[in-house]
């Protein structure tokens, strides 16, 4: 990149940070909303608090395959857009919507029907088991929802309006928590129903502001439009399959090794299990720092491409990764320096503070690490590249994360060596990304055949 003129740094810059600090903000009001959930069920108990970390890993294997299809969809659609095909741009959003409701419908035929046995592969005892079962029921009931939200935010971002979605998600994150906490405590005229209420009170409210969002969208109030029709394009479907099962099987690969993951740090007991899950929700607000320079990254990645500007595309990842680096690095000191205060602030119980923050410190180290995952994996993504992610997940989570740890704990070693494993996982994952990227193959790679405007 030391060819680039000093204008194309700092518009590459520029453009980078008007698409991922949305993107971050977007993703920090995820992360707040599975914050808040813990926050108000710890006054339940520990077992509470286990049994929303259940649920959550369960609705997160539900979204990370959806993410799969969203992760195609950003491709082709950016890429589309950046050739100036709006019309097929608009069709490629049509069919990934219709297709993702697809797939969380059955998606969510287990989750309703068996969420007892869902629950009970975590190994937990029998009170957090039946907590947990009743969490994942309700939280599967809006699915649907989540599917149509996801995907339309998807869409807009893949042609650069990061703001539209943020708006909406501000209101959902917001009557999320409010929800929660109302039927949670029986706030008001509401009845008080412990974590059910949590699951119920919080999805009812975001599924209300999801179908308002969708209501504007087919009023045509966005630059992209609805199609408004009931023929589905094949060809769209085909490619985003092509695409995207790649994208699928790595995000359930992730998933299913961290259910994995969690039923061996369930096995050391209940209060290690919780203080994994407060740890995750106090670090994912680092995490998704990268995570929306990620995002940006693969939406600069498919314009440029589109547009025929693969230079500017690879500055757009130069530029993106600095930022990332700085952010999250800062970010995790920040983190570890105060772990031991936000550990206390979400729950009472000694064992677990003294557990969460030997958590905190060990996943901050990885933080860096995580910088390269989020926005070279972004960048091949973006190229349509996904089986190069595929790749680096698999390793990283069998070979770095899963496989030591039962090693460890046959061994009979503490949890706390359990925890360190992720750092090889991460590292592993980098340094795959980091080969892959510096081949440049993905300069080279068809995503959509451009159709004329109709």
């Amino acid at each position: 990149m030391s060819s680039a003129t000093s204008e194309e740094l700092g518009s590459a810059s520029r453009h980078v940070w008007r698409l991922a600090w949305p993107n971050i903000i977007s993703n920090l009001l995820f992360t707040t909303v599975g914050f808040m959930h813990i926050k108000i069920v710890a006054e339940l108990g520990t077992s509470s608090v286990a049994a929303v970390t259940t649920g959550h890993r369960v609705f997160f294997l539900v979204q990370a395959i959806l993410m799969g299809v969203s992760v195609a969809a950003t491709a082709m659609i950016a890429r589309a857009w950046g050739a100036k095909q709006v019309r097929q741009a608009e069709m490629i959003s049509w069919t990934s919507i219709t297709l993702a409701i697809c797939l969380a419908a059955l998606l969510s035929i287990p989750v309703l029907f068996a969420p007892h046995g869902i629950a009970g592969l975590f190994g937990l005892d029998a009170e957090t088991t039946e907590l947990a079962a009743s969490f994942i029921f309700w939280l599967g009931l809006f699915n649907i929802f989540s599917a149509i939200s996801m995907m339309l935010s998807t869409a807009l971002r893949a042609i650069g309006d990061v703001i539209t979605p943020l708006w909406f998600l501000m209101a959902s994150s917001a009557i999320n928590v409010a929800g929660a906490w109302a039927l949670a405590y029986g706030i008001g005229p509401f009845p008080a129903l412990g974590i059910e209420g949590v699951a119920l009170g919080g999805s009812f409210g975001a599924s209300v502001i999801t179908i308002i969002f969708a209501i504007v969208w087919w009023k045509g109030n966005f630059n992209l439009k609805p199609i408004k029709q009931l023929a589905i394009d094949w060809p769209s479907v085909k490619q985003l399959i092509h695409i995207g099962a790649p994208a699928v099987l790595e995000q359930g690969i992730i998933q299913l090794a961290f259910l994995a993951f969690f039923a061996i740090v369930a096995q050391y007991g209940t209060a290690p299990f919780a203080a994994y899950g407060i740890g995750i929700s106090l670090v994912a607000f680092s995490i998704v720092i990268g995570f929306g320079f990620g995002i940006a990254t693969a939406t600069l990645v498919g314009q440029h491409l589109g547009a025929g500007k693969p230079h500017l595309a690879e500055l757009a990842v130069s530029r993106s990764l600095r930022m990332a680096l700085f952010a999250m690095t800062t970010l995790s000191i920040l983190l570890a320096w105060y772990a031991e205060p936000l550990s206390r602030f979400m729950i009472q119980d000694e064992e677990v503070i003294e557990l969460t923050v030997v958590f905190i410190y060990m996943i901050a180290v990885a933080q860096p690490l995580m910088a390269f995952e989020f926005t070279l994996g972004g960048a091949l993504r973006g190229a349509g590249d996904t089986r190069s992610p595929l790749i680096a997940t698999f390793c990283g989570i069998i070979f770095g994360r899963l496989l030591p740890a039962l090693a460890f704990y046959w061994l009979g070693l503490s949890v706390y060596w359990i925890f360190a494993v992720m750092l090889l996982d991460y590292a592993t994952k980098a340094v795959i990304l980091i080969y892959r990227y510096t081949r440049k193959h993905w300069l080279n790679i068809e995503v959509v055949e451009p159709v004329p405007d109709v």
